[in-house]
């Protein structure tokens, strides 16, 4: 989901160092992996930067990304370039910040985005009703512990600038999760395709280990070695465990809650 953009810290747990750029170590542990997952705050330019540098150095076999579905990734990878147009149709951020991720990969793009139907639709019917895959298999039968859920609707009450009661976060948490496992299925897609290293494109709400993607890689492909890059701003680390944890200053933003003032 497009989530409207500030940090909100809601645990005290420590967070691992962060670093400006990757060390050799840390270069070394992706290209061994078999998936990697790249967070980003979807318009810091320097997020996104870093994320081409990276798909540049691992050269993955497939790219897995939220922003897109299938048709229209497929497209992509034929021709970033020739793509600018169709990409400002679906509103997300400034194309030339993504294209230079998509002209370091010479491999196939796997689209996992959500269509905004199906996302209204899981709104009010609930993820099981709308997740094309083994729902049971993916955790999304369960209901989430209370603890999670508590969570979950605290940080979607912040995030919609408290414009909205907090007992309609249940239906947005239940697209968050949809979109979650539609990534994860996107990788599992992957790499049966490719039999070679996934690097994931995606939000630190998608990457992050406790409830995003990974958690439900954990579950369906737990052979698989999964590596999560999450990316703060101005020294506030993302939320949710990442393995590696890098730090961008943050660009210059208008409030997000001016809307609704």
């Amino acid at each position: 989901m497009k989530q409207l953009l500030f940090a909100l810290i809601l645990s005290a747990a420590p967070a691992l160092a962060q670093q400006a750029a990757l060390t050799a170590d840390d270069l070394s542990r992706l290209k061994a992996a078999d998936v990697v997952l790249l967070g980003e705050v979807h318009d810091n330019p320097t997020h996104h930067e870093m994320q081409a540098q990276i798909v540049q150095d691992v050269a993955p076999a497939a790219l897995v990304i939220e922003m897109l579905g299938q048709a229209d990734a497929t497209t992509l990878a034929a021709n970033p370039a020739a793509f600018a147009e169709r990409w400002a149709q679906t509103g997300w951020h400034d194309f030339q910040m993504y294209l230079p991720i998509f002209q370091a990969h010479e491999g196939p793009i796997i689209g996992a985005a959500v269509p905004r139907d199906v996302a209204r639709a899981t709104y009010a019917d609930g993820v099981t009703a709308h997740f094309q895959g083994d729902a049971a298999a993916y955790g999304l039968t369960d209901a989430l512990p209370e603890d999670q859920r508590s969570q979950r609707t605290e940080l979607q009450f912040q995030t919609h600038c408290e414009a909205m009661p907090r007992e309609m976060m249940g239906g947005m948490i239940e697209v968050q999760r949809l979109r979650d496992a539609t990534l994860a299925a996107g990788v599992v897609q992957a790499v049966a395709d490719t039999d070679g290293l996934v690097v994931v494109i995606t939000g630190n709400g998608h990457a992050r280990k406790d409830w995003g993607a990974p958690a439900y890689l954990a579950r369906v492909a737990p052979d698989l070695d999964v590596i999560t890059v999450g990316q703060g701003e101005d020294g506030v680390p993302p939320e949710g465990g990442f393995d590696i944890v890098l730090d961008a200053p943050a660009p210059d933003r208008p409030d997000p809650c001016e809307q609704f003032k």
